[in-house]
């Protein structure tokens, strides 16, 4: 295998293990580095980034203790399998049918996962700045927000945040603290909201400390926070969830076809 050396990285004020973990991270995410396969060997890695020994591993335990690599003593080091996971919100939109579970868990066992939805809490709040004004909701103004965090296989994949105008959540199930059968856009349509438009806004932000304890993230690994607005008829807004997932763990995939 041939390894291309690396610039300098005069102008990158990390320290240089650093810089070696994110180019390294930056081609197990691309699938240059494909899961099962070994990362370059130390010597390989010490020709590319003119680095010592000592400086390569501390490269490599930064991807271990994120868990896109493993590694034992006397032995290669490997990317982990299914680190690196492609989510598609598209197939989370639509209702699920009478009696089935929430799309969510539905889509992930398809993919050979097992998921699971915990509800974490279920209050009435004042809405972030910005999902307050997603909602059209005055100043000091409230909604009721269901918390939850979604696994998969057993290790937290997502922290959720849905807020609902209070008009539309009070006297249903939404201000109950219990899963709702087909989640809430089956109740919403049940309750004459029936979805019609989402709207995401996706970026990266350093974590929160609530969100990195609920990840279990390590380090200042960005995360990839979505705020997805759901309408109902009239452009009327019915929904707003933050979205919360490691940066290094997941992407997006969005499908368009031209008009």
């Amino acid at each position: 295998m041939t390894v291309p050396r690396t610039g300098t990285g005069a102008d990158d004020r990390r320290a240089l293990h650093e810089r070696i973990a994110a180019d390294l991270r930056d081609e197990i995410m691309s699938g240059d580095l494909a899961p099962g396969g070994k990362v370059p060997s130390t010597v390989q890695l010490k020709a590319r980034f003119d680095a010592s020994s000592a400086t390569v591993q501390k490269a490599l335990q930064l991807l271990k203790e994120e868990g896109l690599v493993v590694g034992r003593a006397g032995a290669a080091v490997t990317v982990r399998d299914h680190r690196q996971r492609t989510m598609r919100p598209a197939a989370y939109m639509a209702p699920a049918k009478f009696g089935e579970p929430y799309r969510w868990l539905t889509e992930a066992a398809r993919h050979g996962t097992r998921a699971e939805v915990r509800l974490l809490e279920v209050s009435e709040v004042v809405p972030p700045a910005d999902v307050a004004a997603c909602l059209g909701i005055e100043d000091g103004g409230t909604a009721v927000r269901r918390r939850q965090i979604l696994s998969i296989d057993d290790e937290p994949a997502e922290l959720v945040a849905s807020y609902y105008p209070s008009a539309i959540a009070h006297g249903t199930p939404i201000t109950e603290r219990r899963k709702i059968q087909g989640g809430t856009p089956v109740l919403l349509a049940d309750l004459g909201f029936p979805p019609r438009l989402s709207v995401d806004r996706v970026s990266a932000r350093v974590p929160t400390q609530e969100q990195s304890t609920a990840l279990r993230l390590p380090g200042n690994l960005p995360v990839l926070r979505t705020l997805r607005v759901v309408y109902t008829d009239h452009e009327r807004p019915i929904e707003a969830t933050v979205m919360v997932k490691a940066g290094h763990l997941y992407e997006l995939q969005y499908e368009f076809s031209p008009q």
